[in-house]
């Protein structure tokens, strides 16, 4: 493999894509057009093959170097994964907690406790993963994370442990694009539209493996639905925006507030005994917590539970 810092000809390759032309990615660079030139030329003559597709403009990458790209990526996740192990030795009085959450929670949940902890405790470092819950079970599972945040712990992996506090109800959008939309209703009453309505209309939905789909999942399997995924995202956010411009129904956590627009769509709660939600921080089983976790999960549980307090008195 070429000699060249891996972490500087993915800088360049990033910007050079990103731009298509070598002369306003040398620009941006802040390096001169002939030596960004010949630094692909050189790492393209000690592989042996073009990197870069010259015959298309804007310029993109060649098969050969789709795959240079993903070594070079390789090596830099390898790298933080051996500077994150080496952290422990080289700030041995630093304390390190590594967390995993759901992108579409972390919006929510961070800003509730992680001030408050680090006010506490400002010397502590915090890394996030943000992923789906599945994945980063399994990452608590082998020990590259600390704590696992989520929604519904009866769902989560065998191994873990979980504090939870603080039920949240969800509620669905019906845009006007479906069949069960009631024009200039802001609000349609609960048990205005029947389970098997709301799963039989095309739906977004987050993916596979996040605590939502389990439910969503649990539910067409035991109502005999073959849904009608129009799409999938891991972000809350996109898919607030794709079912509210038409593309289908979606449930969503009353955490997750929706502006009413009854020209485009209803907002249907839902009984909680359909579908709820209830927040959890999870750790390995057998791990005995230090001083800090213990503050991490208190600090969690309490300040989560006096938000959901201050929302359900909110009109």
């Amino acid at each position: 493999m070429p000699k060249t810092d891996s972490s500087e000809m993915r800088r360049f390759l990033d910007v050079l894509l990103k731009h298509g032309n070598f002369t306003r990615a040398a620009r941006d660079l802040y390096i001169s057009q002939p030596y960004l030139t010949q630094s692909i030329r050189n790492v393209e003559k000690t592989l042996g093959v073009k990197i870069i597709n010259r015959d298309v403009s804007p310029l993109r990458l060649t098969p050969a170097g789709r795959t240079y790209y993903q070594y070079l990526t390789a090596l830099e996740n390898d790298k933080a994964a051996f500077t994150k192990q080496l952290r422990q030795y080289t700030h041995a009085d630093q304390v390190l907690l590594r967390l995993g959450i759901l992108p579409s929670l972390g919006n929510y949940l961070l800003p509730l406790f992680l001030p408050a902890f680090l006010k506490a405790h400002p010397t502590t470092k915090i890394e996030l993963t943000e992923d789906i819950l599945a994945r980063n079970e399994q990452r608590v599972l082998r020990g590259e994370l600390d704590f696992l945040i989520g929604q519904n712990p009866e769902t989560i992996a065998p191994g873990l442990d979980s504090f939870d506090r603080g039920r949240d109800g969800y509620y669905a959008i019906i845009p006007n694009t479906v069949t069960w939309y009631q024009p200039h209703q802001a609000y349609l009453n609960p048990g205005a539209l029947t389970t098997q309505d709301l799963l039989q209309a095309p739906l977004v939905l987050s993916p596979h493996g996040s605590s939502i789909r389990r439910q969503v999942d649990y539910l067409l399997q035991k109502y005999n639905v073959s849904p009608n995924i129009v799409i999938e995202s891991t972000s809350t956010a996109t898919i607030t925006k794709l079912a509210t411009a038409g593309l289908g129904v979606t449930f969503l956590p009353d955490s997750v507030h929706t502006r009413p627009d009854p020209e485009r769509y209803n907002l249907l709660p839902l009984p909680q005994d359909l579908l709820s939600l209830n927040y959890f921080i999870a750790y390995p089983s057998g791990h005995q917590l230090n001083k800090v976790e213990k503050d991490l999960v208190t600090i969690f549980l309490t300040q989560l539970e006096a938000d959901l307090a201050q929302s359900s008195t909110i009109p």
